[in-house]
Order: C-alpha cells, then structure tokens, then sequence
C-alpha cells in the first residue's frame, strides 16, 4: 500500500439487520448488542413486510442512537422512529407513489425531521448500460435513472445513501463492480453498498473501486445469519484495520 493510499480514507463494513416474517437464528437486539461490542457503526435495520415493528424497537433500544430504521417510513412516522432510538431513518417507497418520483414529498419528510437525519435507499435494477431505482420489494422499476445528476438533487436533502443491488442481492455470488465505481465517482455524501458480498476480500475490493468513498454490507454470507462464506469475527478484524486508519487521519 503507497503512503497516498494509507493517507485517503478507507470504505469500512456497515452491519444490517433485516427483519423477515421469519424468525433469525438470533433476536434482533442480540445483533445490535453485537455491533455496539465492536463499535460497527453506520448500521441499518430494515422492516421486509408488516408485524416487524416491536423487533426493530428492541434492536433500537440495545444500541439507541447508533442504528438507522428503513421499511415504510413516510413523513408522517419519521418522527416517531427517531424517538424511539433511530439515529437516522431511511425511506424509499414513500418517494416513489406509483412508481413516480416526488420531490415534494422529499422536502415534505427533509423539513419535518432535518437532512441530516435523512437516508434514502436508492435500490436499483440495472437496465442496459443504466441503473434504474426499483420499489415494492425491487419488482417495480420507477423513472428515476441512478446517475450523478440524481444523486446530486438527492444529496440536498439527506445525509447519506443506502444502495441496494437488486440483481444481485441475497445470491452470494459477487457484487456490482460496476455500480460501486460509479458510486464512487458521483456520490459526495456518505454511501454505503449492499448486494452480493461474498468473500472478506470484497471490502478490499470496494475500497479499491470506489477510492473508499464507498461502504459494504454484508448480509446472508456471514456466519452469524447463517451463512458459510465468511466468519463475523475475521471480517471484524479486517474491518478495524480500515476504522482505525480512518481514525487516524480524523475521517468517519
């Protein structure tokens, strides 16, 4: 590694917890108990579907303040999520009324509880040589192309991006390349990455393409969610190696 390298900032792993109909191995507060031992910051918890809600309080109550809240967030329960123990809360759907985007209901749910505390999920589904934002569970694509003109109007109302690779989310069989280089290239506010993270060398690899403007999730690769791929405990370690050069330089 060249000093230039050691002295940018490095893309850093965000723990998730998704919350199905189906039981996890472990409860939801379990997970965020074990972010907050290992001090893995930036992570979300995300409600795939109704009767999730009293299990994303308890994982919010475990570590409050310190894990962001997405699935059927609107402007009228933005609000509530915060105080329940959100650091932040991350909308999609609601932007998107008949798979349309709405700037006004962007601003509607930016003023009600400050950009800052605003993350928007641009989960997206590639179509030729383009990304295109896809909702109601990544079956309906809207108009909204994934492009720097895009992320830039977003970027004016929120903090950070979460963005979903719908083609290849939950199949452990390689991330969008692609996708994160251009991530890289257009985002100004924090991003982080989710879909198809196999192997540990995958934050490497997202570092290096994105010149660690880019952070990675992992999902169902990981041993603690059930999966062989990859042990929590080593990606932990590799992932403190980023945080503390981070760190170092005064970076998040």
């Amino acid at each position: 590694m060249t000093d230039s390298q050691e002295r940018r900032r490095h893309s850093v792993f965000r723990p998730c917890i998704d919350l199905h109909d189906v039981h996890l191995s472990e409860t939801p507060a379990h997970f965020a108990r074990l972010y907050k031992k290992y001090n893995l910051t930036g992570g979300h918890v995300i409600k795939l579907g109704p009767g999730n809600d009293a299990a994303a309080k308890e994982a919010l109550e475990a570590w409050p303040d310190s894990l962001q809240i997405g699935g059927g967030i609107t402007d009228q329960n933005a609000s509530e999520w915060l105080g329940y123990g959100a650091s932040k809360v991350i909308v999609t759907s609601f932007l998107f009324p008949s798979a349309r985007f709405s700037l006004e209901r962007l601003k509607s749910i930016s003023q009600i509880i400050g950009k800052e505390k605003l993350v928007i999920d641009i989960s997206c589904r590639r179509r030729g040589n383009k990304w295109l934002v896809a909702t109601n569970k990544w079956q309906d694509t809207t108009d909204m192309e994934v492009c720097k003109d895009t992320l830039d109007l977003l970027a004016e109302y929120c903090s950070e991006f979460l963005i979903h690779a719908a083609d290849v989310e939950g199949l452990c069989k390689g991330i969008d390349e692609e996708l994160v280089s251009r991530l890289g290239e257009w985002g100004t506010i924090p991003v982080t990455y989710a879909g198809g993270a196999k192997d540990i060398s995958d934050l490497a690899l997202v570092d290096g393409l994105s010149n660690g403007r880019v952070d990675l999730t992992y999902g169902s690769a990981l041993d603690i969610f059930g999966g062989t791929l990859i042990k929590f405990s080593e990606l932990v370690e590799a992932n403190k190696n980023h945080a503390e050069m981070n760190a170092s330089l005064g970076i998040p």
